[in-house]
């Protein structure tokens, strides 16, 4: 098995899914990332990319794609995001993320920029997958889902118990179905979702009338 790599080299996974291997994967991701970013109507989506998407997504939103320790799109950025605070209603972080060296901060980022209510969606490789041996030794970070539930907490959301499997097991082809938890898929889905519990001014209770003391005899 593979050594997981704990921080992550962006510019290299950029490149590796410019190769069959990775657009395989993507392909199989796009329909769970229209469904993602589409969830919640009212308000516009951000999805961050591991390179230029080859299909559109309907809907209002940003869509930027993730190249070193920058986004380019139709802003160009670094951290933090020049985006404003709970303002997007999805957010899909699409093999954009590495590990605790990664310095661009995108799970923090993408917390801050999510509306209360709103899901934040992760698609990370699966390093229990035999399609791991296709990104062998390009340092791509790799982690399973227990791992980001924890980073997932960490900056204030609510991960969901079951992750979705997506992609392909080994062959370099596009897999159009969703499986629950991420088996041997080649990548997994997790969904948290930014819960903020409102200011709800409490009652106060009537003084508790205790009965009047017998009169002594």
């Amino acid at each position: 098995m593979p050594a997981i790599s704990p921080a992550g080299q962006p510019g290299i996974a950029r490149d590796w899914f410019e190769t069959p291997a990775g657009r395989a994967i993507l392909d199989s991701e796009h329909a769970l990332v229209a469904e993602a970013l589409g969830s919640h109507p009212g308000l516009p989506w951000l999805w961050c990319a591991p390179r230029t998407p080859d299909a559109q997504v309907e809907g209002r939103g940003l869509c930027l794609v993730r190249r070193g320790d920058r986004l380019e799109g139709p802003v160009h950025c670094a951290s933090p995001l020049p985006l404003p605070s709970e303002a997007f209603g999805a957010v899909v972080l699409q093999h954009v993320i590495g590990g605790r060296g990664d310095t661009l901060g995108l799970l923090e980022e993408a917390a801050r920029v999510l509306a209360p209510g709103g899901h934040l969606w992760m698609l990370v490789l699966n390093p229990l997958t035999p399609y791991r041996w296709r990104w062998r030794g390009t340092g791509i970070a790799s982690a399973e889902p227990l791992t980001w539930r924890r980073r997932m907490r960490e900056a204030g959301l609510a991960p969901d118990a079951v992750s979705r499997g997506v992609g392909p097991s080994w062959r370099m082809q596009a897999v159009a179905e969703v499986q629950d938890g991420p088996g041997v898929r080649a990548a997994y889905a997790l969904r948290g979702q930014k819960r903020h519990l409102p200011l709800t001014p409490l009652r106060s209770r009537p003084a508790l009338r205790l009965p009047a003391a017998a009169p002594a005899a």
